[in-house]
């Protein structure tokens, strides 16, 4: 009978092992989830005591209740609507060409359409329909929209070969 009792007493002590370290183990998972989908404390200290107490009812009811997405994950999700967001915004583009142009440039430097016109008084570049500076108030000259579709031609430079023709020339 001793044998029997010592065995079954190991068995007990084992299985007794066993169910408490997988206790601890639901106890400091759940804890540790919990503090990477919230950073509310006492939602954490709540969820472990609901998983003490409770034990694997417990779990299942935190695993039911808690928080979809980790803290990384919505961080990273905001980020992305973040990124969306800016590729949303208006961006000039040139009229003429369609080409991507700067809120700074007064002319496309693809096809040399007027983008912008300067302020009479400050130099500040305007729209061209506004017919007032917000910068200093001065009255602009009305807008004509046959100006804005207007072409500006720019001087062209010499090709490069020409260019050292006539450096090569100045030296003789």
């Amino acid at each position: 009978m001793t044998d029997f009792s010592q065995t079954l007493l190991l068995v007990v002590t084992v299985l007794s092992a066993v169910f408490v370290a997988l206790w601890l183990g639901m106890i400091l998972w759940t804890w540790r989830d919990m503090r990477t989908r919230s950073r509310d404390n006492v939602a954490t200290v709540a969820a472990t005591v609901l998983v003490a107490v409770l034990n694997v009812p417990g779990l299942l009811i935190y695993a039911m209740l808690r928080p979809r997405e980790t803290l990384t994950e919505a961080y990273e999700r905001s980020l992305e609507e973040e990124a969306l967001l800016q590729g949303i915004e208006e961006k000039p583009i040139c009229p003429g060409c369609g080409r991507p142009a700067n809120a700074r440039w007064q002319l496309c430097p693809h096809c040399h359409t007027r983008l912008k016109k300067p302020c009479t008084q400050c130099g500040e570049l305007l729209d061209l329909p506004w017919d007032l500076c917000p910068v200093c108030a001065t009255p602009q000259p009305v807008y004509e929209p046959a100006e804005a579709a207007l072409v500006v031609e720019l001087p062209r430079r010499p090709a490069r070969g020409a260019a050292r023709q006539s450096v090569d020339f100045a030296q003789e």
